[in-house]
């Protein structure tokens, strides 16, 4: 018999696949009751089995009308989605290789040249120099805007 975290993983992917819209909306709390486990077990779930690295992003709202959205990347997509991800969240955030990663993926379609070009301003250094920012706090800020237009971008387009 499949354990909890794989029937969980099952049927959140069964709900994918029936849905008209690119995403599918659940409550954590009803999850949880359907299921007949903590909260923190849907949490698991959807941390370790819909992470970006396996095709999928989790939008979430806590609280008591909160609801989890978890998005189905393209495969045929993912893998430069992936790997500007992994960039953002890996080693130190350097504009240079993300300019480098934002020029393949407008040259592979994956975005356009205005999304390209959207995306590169957010890492332009001379916007956060003019406003006092240390390098340090810049570079946070930067990853921080870019990781969500990315995410933005992945809802919308896949």
């Amino acid at each position: 018999m499949a354990n909890l975290t794989d029937c969980i993983e099952e049927y959140l992917k069964k709900l994918l696949a029936l849905s008209s819209e690119r995403y599918v909306e659940v409550q954590r709390r009803q999850l949880a009751k359907k299921f007949a486990c903590v909260p923190s077990q849907i949490n698991y779930v959807l941390e370790r089995r819909f992470s970006p690295d396996r095709g999928y992003l989790v939008e979430s709202r806590r609280g008591g009308g909160g609801w989890i959205r978890i998005f189905r990347i393209e495969t045929s997509h993912a893998r430069p989605w992936r790997e500007v991800i992994e960039s953002l969240n890996g080693r130190e955030f350097e504009p240079s290789r993300i300019r480098q990663l934002l020029k393949r993926m407008y040259e592979e379609k994956i975005i356009s040249r205005r999304e390209s070009s959207l995306l590169e301003t957010v890492i332009k250094d001379r916007i956060y120099e003019e406003k006092g920012l240390s390098k340090n706090k810049a570079r946070e800020l930067q990853h921080e805007l870019l990781s969500e237009a990315l995410e933005e971008l992945l809802k919308v387009n896949y």
